[in-house]
């Protein structure tokens, strides 16, 4: 016999424990509605269809064809963020925007992760970054509100919503709890493997010989920095190297950082921010380096989308940030898996 647990979502009696979740989720979704519209923010409605799915080496898309009236087809794929979209509506004019927008991302399904899921994305043009760290914390504020809960947890790990978010860089987190100098190993936007991998091995961690600068930092940070990460209150880390600015500006004060920060509650990441590049010529060059990872990794690129790149020529300096809007009421309502609240999950 089939338990709630295992039922499937539509099982009436499945659907009935779920469903306090999925009206918090509502409540969630209308207050930072509200909140954002009170800061002079418009909602916008990004197409899904694009021309890339985004141009990084990790990150999967669904692709599809469009069948045009004559017959012939054009790949399409389905984005997973609105982020060239609405980046076009800054350079269209728009300066505060935002959009509950549906995403996809392929190869991506765990406890934190659905095919399928909802980004909040929103942008501040000549905002300075760190006026989203602000943002980030109403948000928090917002969902514990709305879903009647004093604390987030996730995993028996709390966190305060209502506190201030602590702040610390990358570089911090790597030297408080890695023991690794994560700086010496950069030079600009350049990287020493080799200087990283020493340390790695000094402190203990497990790293291979043929592991790039990247993949390392992305492991240290997964396996000893993010677990200790928005336990009691909330965590925004801030200024990623350089090297890993994506679409980010270099930080003004040291080329060997960027204005880059990520938002983490009980050790879950939710939310991803930049001081936004405008530069075209840089942005394809990133967009380049990444799309050759992604050959040498998985065998595959996407296209560019070259409308995007032209558009950052009259976007004006912004901010902008993506928040797993399905995690972040997660760690409000206590639900132990994203598909929790998630009213039709993906079967």
């Amino acid at each position: 016999m089939k338990t709630p647990e295992t039922s499937p979502w539509w099982d009436r009696a499945r659907h009935a424990e779920r469903r306090p979740l999925l009206l918090a989720r509502n409540r969630t979704q209308a207050a930072i509605r509200d909140w954002l519209g009170a800061q002079d923010f418009i909602e916008v409605d990004p197409a899904a269809l694009a021309i890339s799915p985004g141009n990084e080496a990790h990150l999967h898309g669904f692709a599809t064809d469009l069948i045009g009236n004559d017959g012939g087809s054009q790949r399409m794929y389905l984005h997973t963020s609105p982020e060239f979209a609405m980046k076009k509506l800054l350079a269209a004019g728009e300066e505060r925007i935002f959009a509950f927008s549906h995403v996809w991302r392929n190869r991506e399904r765990t406890a934190l992760h659905h095919p399928e899921f909802t980004m909040l994305e929103w942008y501040r043009a000549g905002g300075d970054y760190r006026e989203l760290f602000n943002d980030c914390a109403h948000y928090l504020r917002l969902a514990a509100e709305a879903a009647g809960a004093e604390m987030l947890q996730h995993r028996g790990i709390t966190c305060d919503p209502f506190a201030t978010p602590e702040v610390m860089s990358v570089a911090e987190a790597f030297d408080r709890f890695a023991g690794i100098d994560l700086l010496a190993t950069c030079d600009g936007a350049e990287t020493d493997a080799e200087a990283l991998r020493a340390q790695a091995r000094a402190q203990g961690i497990r790293v291979g010989d043929a592991d790039g600068w990247s993949d390392m930092l992305s492991g240290i940070l997964v396996e000893k920095v993010e677990p200790h990460l928005g336990h009691g209150r909330p965590l925004i880390l801030d200024r990623y190297p350089a090297a890993e600015a994506a679409l980010a500006v270099p930080a003004k004060d040291d080329p060997r950082e960027a204005e880059r920060f990520e938002l983490y509650a009980c050790g879950v990441e939710l939310a991803n921010g930049f001081g936004e590049l405008t530069d075209p010529v840089e942005q394809r060059r990133r967009f380049q380096m990444e799309m050759q990872e992604k050959q040498r990794v998985y065998g595959e690129t996407y296209p560019l989308d070259e409308d995007f790149l032209t558009a950052l020529v009259q976007m004006p300096p912004a901010s902008g940030c993506a928040l797993g809007f399905d995690r972040l009421v997660m760690l409000a309502t206590g639900a132990p898996r994203i598909d929790e609240v998630l009213w039709t999950p993906v079967a």
